[in-house]
Parts: structure tokens; C-alpha cells; sequence
């Protein structure tokens, strides 16, 4: 009897570890680089949201106020309308994230784990949905939503935002990396397809519906065009369109500082919300595929 000899990885020599580190170091170097450039746009929001308007104006490429002051968010907040403003933010915010978790969480199970005639037709029927501009459909969305008799309200401006396409493409491609046998497992055992759908596949598809909230919220809470078109009294306003109006002063110059105290306003819920959920929107992420 013969024995072969087996072939053994060589020990990593220590100009390997070396090397390894060396990458290392420089990868983790070019990520402070690239996250210091992603951060210097708020930086300076935060800064001219501290400074007067006279103080913009003299130097508005200054990084730092020449003196901290907080006038700009007292004028914010009191404002008239800007708890109006803000309350409707946030109604039209869960309904679009309401309707986005259900219509994704649905349609992605059906299109990854159930078979019915048209299952392809109708991905391809998403996956092109998600390439259309929202500019580009515009015209129709505002036809349909004066026919519903829903201009001026904040049902008609969340209808159109309410099943996001990139939505069920998320959900949908999460679904299907979650397996088939568990999926059959369960209908063996008598489950029906509800009670799969609610009991199984919803706890494990967390990082997609979360992914999902963070992503139909953002949508919903930045969208400025839509709004005001829809939108036509002060009662309807959302917080982006309310400041837009509320910052021309009676002589039609802008007021940037305003503007600026009302950007950060508009940050703090978004980023509250991807701190809280930022885990499971990385592992959501990962899963689909999307860069």
C-alpha cells in the first residue's frame, strides 16, 4: 500500500501579515477619507443653520459661524404652521411606509415562493418599474389623483408613494434566498399559505422589511416636487414645502439660515431611524445584492 503525500498550505511568512496589515491600514484609511467627504455637506448645513443670515451673506462658503447663534431654529419653531407642517410629514411618512411594508411583504413572498401563471411577466413588470423616473410619470399620477378627487390632501400625497417598486424588488429578493424546504416543510405539515406567509417567512424577513421602512421613509420624508404639485393651501403642506414657502421674506430674498435650521430638522428623524435600524439594514443590503 501506498501512501501519497498530502499537500500542506504553506504558514503564512511574516512579510504576508505584513503585507495583510499594510492593506488593511490602507483600506481603513481610505474609508475615513470617503467618510469624511460624505460628512463635510452636513457639517456644513449644521454650521449655517448657527449663523445669521447677515453672516451667510458675507462669507457664504465658511465652514463655521464667526458667531454661534440659535435664532434660526427659535424662528423655526415659531412658526405658525410648522407644527401643522410637521405632523403632516409624519402622517404621510406611515402611510407610505404602512402601505410600502404590506404591498413588498405580499408581493415579494408571492413573486419568490409561489407559482402562477404570469410570475415572470410580472418581476419584469417591477424590474421596469423600478427603471421609469418618478419625474417621467408625473402627468398621469396627478391625472389619476384628480380624478379620485384627492388633490389637496394627504392621502393623494402619499397614494402614488405608497408601493414603491424598489420596495417589492427588496422584499422580493430577500425572499428568495430564505429556502424552499422550509417553505415546503410547512405546507407539508398542513400550514396554509397565510398562515406560512405570517408564522414563517415575515420574523425571517426582517432585514428586508426594514430595509424597506428606512427606504420608503427617506422617500416619503425628502420628497419636495410631488407635495407641491398635490398640495395647494398651507393645511397640506409637508415640512420640506412649508419651508420652502415659509423662507421668502416680504421682499423675495431667500433666508438661508432658515432654510438651513430646517434641513437639520428634517435630518434628525431620518437618522434617528437608521440608528435604530441601521443592523438590519446592512444585513438587507447584503442580501439583495444592491450596492
Amino acid at each position: 500500500m501506498t501512501f501519497s503525500p498530502t499537500t500542506r498550505k504553506p504558514f503564512p511568512t511574516s512579510g504576508d501579515q505584513v503585507t495583510s496589515r499594510g492593506v488593511r491600514i490602507a483600506l481603513n484609511i481610505a474609508l475615513a477619507i470617503a467618510a469624511l467627504i460624505t460628512l463635510l455637506p452636513f457639517v456644513w448645513v449644521v454650521g449655517g443653520s448657527l449663523r445669521t443670515t447677515a453672516d451667510i451673506h458675507s462669507d457664504p462658503g465658511a465652514w463655521l459661524p464667526s458667531a454661534v447663534t440659535l435664532s434660526n431654529f427659535v424662528h423655526l419653531f415659531s412658526l405658525n404652521n410648522f407644527g401643522t407642517y410637521f405632523a403632516n410629514s409624519i402622517a404621510v411618512a406611515a402611510l407610505v411606509v404602512a402601505g410600502n411594508l404590506i404591498a413588498a411583504a405580499a408581493a415579494g413572498y408571492a413573486l419568490a415562493k409561489l407559482e402562477f401563471r404570469g410570475k415572470r411577466l410580472a418581476f419584469a413588470a417591477v424590474l421596469a418599474a423600478v427603471m421609469v423616473p418618478i419625474t417621467a410619470v408625473f402627468v398621469p399620477q396627478f391625472v389619476v389623483t384628480v380624478n379620485l378627487g384627492l388633490v389637496n390632501t394627504l392621502l393623494g400625497i402619499a397614494l402614488p408613494m405608497m408601493v414603491l417598486p424598489i420596495s417589492i424588488f427588496i422584499v422580493r429578493q430577500y425572499a428568495a434566498s430564505i429556502p424552499d424546504e422550509l417553505i415546503e416543510a410547512a405546507r407539508i405539515d398542513g400550514a396554509g399559505e397565510l398562515r406560512i406567509f405570517a408564522r414563517i417567512f415575515l420574523p425571517l424577513a426582517g432585514p428586508a422589511l426594514a430595509t424597506t421602512v428606512i427606504m420608503s421613509f427617506l422617500f416619503s420624508w425628502n420628497n419636495l416636487i410631488w407635495p407641491l404639485v398635490v398640495a395647494q393651501s398651507d393645511g397640506t403642506y409637508t415640512l420640506p414645502v412649508g419651508l420652502a414657502a415659509t423662507s421668502q421674506a416680504a421682499n423675495h430674498s431667500t433666508d438661508y439660515g432658515l432654510i438651513l435650521a430646517g434641513a437639520v430638522v428634517v435630518m434628525l428623524p431620518v437618522l434617528v431611524l437608521f440608528l435604530f435600524l441601521q443592523k438590519y439594514f446592512v444585513q438587507g443590503l447584503a442580501a439583495t445584492g444592491l450596492k
